[in-house]
């Protein structure tokens, strides 16, 4: 367990005046893991540093060393993200190096701090480094696109950290297709069937999240370890393909498998097109000469509070929800930090101490809510490292 307390606790002052001081100190002793975690796309930003504090409004991060310490986050998954590209050798070869890339900044990130951060991939380097007071690096990969034809990649990205895999995002790829696009292999393809298979035989977790549910159904028939959602949430919250229904949830309980509730699709989606310019400028921010940063933090004020959307309640509803269902063993968090994620109320990592403290409130032990945090993640990641580890 952790003993390193925020410094506002010292002081005796609760960092979040709606968390009791009491869930606070929970929270801070706890193993805090999220699984999905975006915030590499800035490290290769030019002059973002995630040593410093940054303020959302100005460059839409949500996550940096700071405010993970403030948050009480102990770390979780940074991700090895990839777009969707053509599935042809050159699209293979471009994706495949945009992945080693960004593999490297997050190895460059953590050696730059070491003081700060650690590298992890077995749940005792989680512990250790967590005891330690610096925060845990884990690596996951979303979208196996880069991997092109070659599955022998995969054991490169595992000799460089990677413990987690989804095998497709937002469209189909050569290996299974998407919850966002038209069905084409009506679930895994041949290859990506193989992609399961070495998943396991290096012992890295199968993330479904992203996969259709055809994807869904196989990756339970044949893996032969648990699996994981690493950013998802109920169906019953909101009809939306990212989202499992009940039924789906309760199997993958059932195969000792773990949800981690996301913080997106929990509403309709509502376009603004004045905001969507601004977002794209926003994402952009690092370009823009000091004049045109202050006009848009400007802009950004002027705009009229946004009313539709989820909050931290909805947020909370969705976690219950998913509980209530599967069972505390079996849900986690991947709320999708610096990928879209974040609601009113939760807007960045600062206010994970909220969570904790509604938990408490909802009755749930403190050792229910350290399997929310980051046990049952573990528990999976261990799982995929012993069965490897057996068949040798």
């Amino acid at each position: 367990m952790k003993t390193i307390l925020a410094l506002p606790l010292l002081l005796g002052l609760a960092p979040d005046d709606t968390v009791p001081i009491r869930d606070r100190l929970l929270h801070d002793q706890l193993l805090v893991l999220d699984t999905h975690l975006d915030t590499p796309e800035f490290f290769e930003h030019p002059g973002w540093d995630f040593a410093r504090w940054h303020d959302r409004a100005f460059d839409g991060s949500q996550i940096d060393i700071p405010r993970m310490e403030q948050g009480g986050l102990d770390g979780g998954f940074f991700v090895i993200y990839t777009p969707q590209g053509p599935l042809t050798p050159d699209g293979y070869a471009t994706a495949r190096n945009a992945a080693l890339t960004r593999a490297t900044w997050i190895q460059r990130v953590v050696a730059a701090h070491p003081d700060k951060l650690e590298m992890a991939t077995t749940p005792a380097d989680a512990r250790r480094i967590a005891a330690s007071g610096k925060r845990i690096v884990f690596q996951s990969i979303e979208n196996s696109y880069p991997l092109g034809e070659d599955l022998s990649l995969l054991r490169h990205f595992r000799d460089l950290g990677v413990r987690l895999a989804g095998p497709v995002h937002f469209r189909n790829n050569q290996f299974a297709d998407s919850a966002t696009d038209t069905p084409k292999w009506h679930g895994f393809s041949p290859l990506g069937k193989q992609w399961v298979a070495e998943m396991n035989r290096l012992g890295l977790v199968i993330d479904v999240s992203h996969a259709s549910d055809d994807v869904f159904d196989q990756a339970l028939m044949l893996s032969k370890v648990p699996i994981l959602a690493s950013h998802s949430g109920p169906k019953a919250m909101f009809d939306h393909p990212r989202n499992l229904d009940d039924d789906r949830m309760r199997k993958l309980a059932a195969a000792g498998g773990v949800l981690q509730i996301n913080s997106l699709y929990l509403t309709p989606s509502v376009r603004d097109p004045a905001r969507e310019k601004l977002a794209e400028r926003q994402r952009r921010w690092w370009v823009l000469t000091p004049t045109e940063q202050r006009a848009l933090i400007a802009e950004r004020a002027a705009l009229p509070s946004a009313t539709d959307g989820a909050d931290f309640e909805l947020f909370m509803q969705s976690l219950l929800h998913a509980i209530r269902v599967m069972g505390v063993e079996h849900v986690g968090i991947g709320a999708d930090w610096d990928g879209g994620g974040g609601v009113r109320g939760m807007e960045d990592i600062t206010a994970l101490p909220k969570i904790t403290a509604r938990l408490r409130k909802e009755g749930y032990s403190d050792a229910d809510i350290a399997k929310i945090w980051g046990g049952n993640a573990l528990r999976v990641l261990q799982a995929a490292e012993d069965w490897a580890a057996a068949q040798k």
